[in-house]
């Protein structure tokens, strides 16, 4: 009986259907909630990709701050209430919308469309109204404004799960500071993990990088609040959709899809629904793949399930031209060299990104931005330590499901040993490295409902293979380059080590002085090179005294600063244009002071020779004269030293009489006024004769000196003699 009684309870049993909301109530965890954690992580990332989206769809410049706090205790075990505030400046949504867009599944612009945005099911931020009901029995609240709109709407939004409907409750006109923009807010059960790859500071950081036009203020916790400023100005322009390639269909698909478009003609259905699809195509399917030419006239309503399925199957065995490119959006290597020196002190990065490729009949850009560390936050210093790998499709960071993921498979697959990196086996390298790799493309491939990770399918990981082999490979040019340098320098320490003992050996040897000792050090070091890093720290010691100079000098002037400053640079313009007046091209040889003129006395042979003559005196060399006279009076007036022609010419006196120098001039001064070339032969021939007359003159008492020395000598010589004839006596003896 109690059998029967339960087979009839069973029978009774009826069939029912049950909303979207409600399944995805019941199935959280498929959309990212499946943990207290993981929550808190995805319902800020939900917010603020949407708050992203919408600046960027109207050119708006995003500025967003978040807030995350603990309010309490949570209604669960061991969870806290979190509090999470995501504000924007971004269009604002009208009050209208706001019961489909935060309480509805499925609600979206940007459905099906093949377009590079970060949102695409209206499935998010739904989920996240849906936990804070199921934890905290409350919805979201929303504070939006739109341009033009004197006060701010504000109001909570929940779900009716059972019709998948949005409910508005307590609305309210506020006054709002921003001119326009939304602020959306959420109490819910979780725990909140800052730091490690799924913290939100890591989040929060590798948003900053793929988006350099962010501007972005947060405050977790009890921790300060961090500002990041934008590094472009340029906000980037989403390509407009574009349909799918008829290769990425499946027959049930396709057919399915034909059906949306309504009774129109076959050739226009393709033609609309699908990229690529020409008259070319349309030529080869009739000639080649048997395809009837009728076929595309009728209407779609007309066709039958038979010629659909031939249809199909022609399409897929055609070749086809693949599809347009130039529906990604790409970050560009400038965007992500500025973005990346944002996320610490940055050693030396690498950033590739390149052009875009067909993958699975799908246009995809990969870029890649590979930085070493000279100091991580999250403690991950050593060497042995493996590298940090951040992954984004479509600009959104990918923080769970590693392991399955395209981007790591595209990671390990890479030998970078051959880059100078450290990497075991089927692992990313190691050392304190960041590779953040970003896949860009309408049509990403995810493997669950919540986007965690890529579908990792042969094409793509070639792609990403490739993307980080170029990565790598300007890498290791920086990496050999510095250990070279690391080799020189080793060596330098080595020489600077041993060489003073071999120079202090030497000098002990050979008896040298202390000045030839300081030589040979000096000499070293510059071999060495090393007295080049004196001298740059000797000119910033001079640039730090110079400023330190001019800021005296500015608080004793004060406002009378410029003006004295600017007349100190007239006179240097007025002291140059001294300079410039005399030459007719070339620059002058030497640098003129402040208040000195370029205008040199020039001694000529001709005069040396007169006064030499008339001053010359029997038995004795012939002096210059003129010469103390001429130096006399440049010293005076404080000119510039003459040029060589003329100091070649004044000859010095040496010791014994002996006249210095060779006396020979040398081309005269750029600067000084151009003569004529039978001028300059009539000055060549006195110069001769100055050049001979101070050896004939010298030739004279060089016999006396000769004599002198040999009449002083004789009693030494005698002394000697005598000493000879002695000995020689003694040994006849």
């Amino acid at each position: 009986m109690a059998m029967e009684a339960q087979e009839t309870k069973r029978g009774k049993a009826q069939l029912k259907t049950s909303s979207t909301a409600e399944y995805f109530a019941k199935n959280l965890q498929q959309v990212g909630f499946s943990s207290p954690t993981k929550a808190v992580l995805t319902t800020l990332k939900e917010a603020f990709d949407n708050s992203l989206d919408a600046c960027e769809e109207n050119d708006i410049l995003p500025m967003i701050r978040v807030e995350v706090e603990k309010q309490g205790k949570g209604s669960t075990k061991n969870t806290d209430l979190i509090y999470i505030s995501v504000q924007d400046n971004g269009p604002g949504i009208s009050f209208k919308e706001l019961p489909m867009v935060f309480g509805e599944y499925l609600a979206s612009s940007k459905f099906g469309r093949g377009r590079c945005t970060r949102g695409q099911q209206g499935i998010g931020i739904s989920a996240a109204t849906t936990w804070a009901m199921q934890t905290a029995a409350q919805g979201v609240k929303v504070t939006t404004k739109t341009k033009g709109q004197k006060k701010a709407t504000q109001c909570r939004i929940e779900i009716d799960l059972k019709n998948n409907k949005g409910l508005m409750k307590d609305k309210v006109d506020i006054d709002w500071a921003p001119a326009h923009g939304t602020r959306v807010e959420f109490w819910i059960d979780g725990r909140v993990q800052l730091n490690g790859e799924a913290g939100l500071i890591a989040f929060l950081k590798s948003n900053v990088l793929v988006n350099p036009h962010l501007s972005l203020k947060y405050k977790l916790m009890d921790d300060a609040e961090v500002t990041v400023d934008r590094v472009s100005d340029k906000v980037p322009h989403i390509p407009d959709a574009t349909a799918p390639h008829p290769h990425t269909m499946k027959l049930g698909e396709f057919m399915g899809h034909g059906k949306l478009y309504g009774n129109i003609q076959v050739r226009e259905w393709l033609q609309t629904a699908f990229s690529r699809m020409t008259n070319n195509v349309f030529e080869d399917l009739v000639k080649n793949h048997g395809t009837p030419k009728k076929l595309f006239d009728l209407k779609m309503n007309d066709i039958k399930e038979v010629d659909f399925k031939n249809l199909f199957a022609a399409i897929q065995t055609a070749e086809l031209p693949p599809p347009s490119t130039g529906s990604v959006l790409a970050i560009g290597e400038e965007g992500l060299a500025r973005s990346i020196l944002r996320l610490g002190d940055i050693d030396y990065f690498s950033v590739v990104s390149r052009k875009p490729a067909i993958c699975d009949f799908k246009p995809v850009q990969v870029e890649v931005a590979i930085a070493r560390m000279t100091s991580r936050n999250d403690g991950v210093n050593e060497e042995d330590e493996s590298s940090e790998v951040i992954r984004f499709a479509n600009r959104v960071p990918l923080q769970f499901d590693k392991a399955s993921c395209a981007i790591m498979k595209g990671v390990t697959s890479v030998n970078w040993k051959v880059y100078g990196l450290k990497q075991a086996r089927n692992t990313p390298p190691s050392g304190p490295y960041i590779i953040a790799v970003s896949v860009v493309s309408p049509f990403i491939k995810f493997k669950n409902a919540s986007k965690e990770t890529i579908d990792a399918s042969d094409e793509l990981v070639e792609e990403i293979r490739r993307t980080l082999m170029q990565a790598g490979q300007r890498l290791s040019r920086h990496l050999r380059k510095e250990h070279k340098e690391a080799m020189l320098e080793s060596k330098m320490q080595h020489i600077e080590q041993f060489a003073p003992i071999l120079v202090e050996g030497l000098v002990r040897l050979t008896e040298s002085s202390q000045e030839r000792r300081e030589l040979a050090h000096k000499g070293l070091l510059k071999i060495l090179g090393r007295e080049a890093k004196d001298a740059k720290d000797e000119l910033a010691e001079a640039d730090r005294k110079l400023e330190a100079h001019l800021t005296q000098k500015r608080k004793q002037l004060g406002a009378a600063y410029d003006i004295v400053m600017g007349r100190e640079e007239d006179d240097e313009d007025h002291s140059r244009s001294e300079v410039r007046v005399g030459r007719k091209g070339g620059k002058p040889n030497t640098k003129l002071k402040k208040g000195v003129s370029e205008t040199v006395d020039v001694i000529l042979p001709d005069n040396v020779k007169k006064k030499a003559k008339d001053n010359k005196k029997p038995g004795k060399p012939a002096p210059v004269a003129g010469v103390k006279e001429a130096k006399k009076e440049l010293a005076s007036k404080k000119a510039v030293s003459a040029p060589k022609a003329v100091a070649d010419a004044i000859p010095t006196k040496g010791k014994k009489g002996k006249v210095k120098g060779k006396g020979k001039a040398k081309p005269a001064d750029p600067a000084a006024p151009k003569v004529n070339a039978k001028a300059a032969k009539a000055k060549e021939e006195p110069k001769a004769k100055v050049k001979a007359a101070p050896k004939k003159a010298a030739a004279k008492p060089a016999p006396k000196a000769k004599k002198a020395p040999a009449k002083k000598a004789e009693p030494k010589a005698k002394a000697k003699a005598k000493k000879k004839k002695t000995s020689g006596k003694g040994r006849a003896k």
